[in-house]
């Protein structure tokens, strides 16, 4: 895409700097979609057994869909729907905030174990598949937080969000932070999304198959120590 076609939301010297360099990056993020593609396949294709258990023990846990499917910001400025297992109670988004911290009374029991494995992530295989992410790339924000984004922050948009990044290894705690005493909206805002958001403006510097690979070695080795 060219600047031209870009929202108009997306329109700053800071997103046209960072838009010149990717489209320099043609090939390698043509590899990165097929990578994302075969990988993806891949992983569900071997996993699908595990999955169905999953499935199945989410739904005897608690009422609600196997999937909470929720509104998230994407490539180019645009909504999707993310995949996720849902770990929450049904409807848990209407009785309280976006951000969960500490103990929340609307994560279920397998959904404890869920997400401290970080087994919800899987689910979002299917939206690699579908295009509207990728296996690696800046966690797709709600809304309420890339209205807050600086003009520079909007370059994450240039890229298809990811099921992992460089980002979400080095907060992997972040539950902790937002626990830390405070508004925990106030403190993702301010103290969490600035460092979180130069790491990903590092990643569209890195853009490739091979530093995707290295970074997908890392989110492993970070859930399991």
């Amino acid at each position: 895409m060219n600047y031209q076609e870009l929202p108009q939301t997306m329109k700053n010297e800071k997103v046209k700097f960072y838009l010149e360099r990717l489209n320099r990056r043609r090939i390698s993020l043509a590899g990165k979609r097929l990578f994302d593609i075969v990988v993806s396949f891949l992983i569900l294709a071997v996993l699908s057994p595990f999955l169905l258990i999953l499935a199945i023990a989410i739904k005897l846990d608690s009422k609600g869909p196997v999937f909470y499917r929720q509104v998230r910001v994407g490539r180019y400025n645009r909504d999707f729907k993310i995949f996720k297992f849902r770990t929450m109670v049904q409807d848990a988004d209407r009785v309280g905030p976006p951000l969960t911290v500490g103990d929340d009374p609307r994560v279920t029991r397998v959904g404890r174990l869920i997400r401290k494995l970080r087994l919800d992530e899987f689910s979002q295989l299917l939206n690699v598949l579908g295009g509207s992410m990728s296996l690696v790339g800046p966690r797709p924000e709600v809304r309420k937080y890339v209205d807050v984004y600086t003009p520079e922050y909007m370059a994450t948009l240039l890229v298809r969000p990811g099921i992992t990044a460089t980002s979400s290894i080095a907060f992997k705690d972040e539950d902790k932070l937002l626990n830390s005493g405070g508004n925990p909206e106030e403190i993702y805002v301010k103290q969490i999304l600035p460092p979180k958001m130069e790491l990903n403006l590092q990643y569209l510097n890195k853009v490739s198959v091979w530093n995707d690979l290295k970074i997908m070695f890392q989110t492993v080795t970070a859930v399991f120590l």
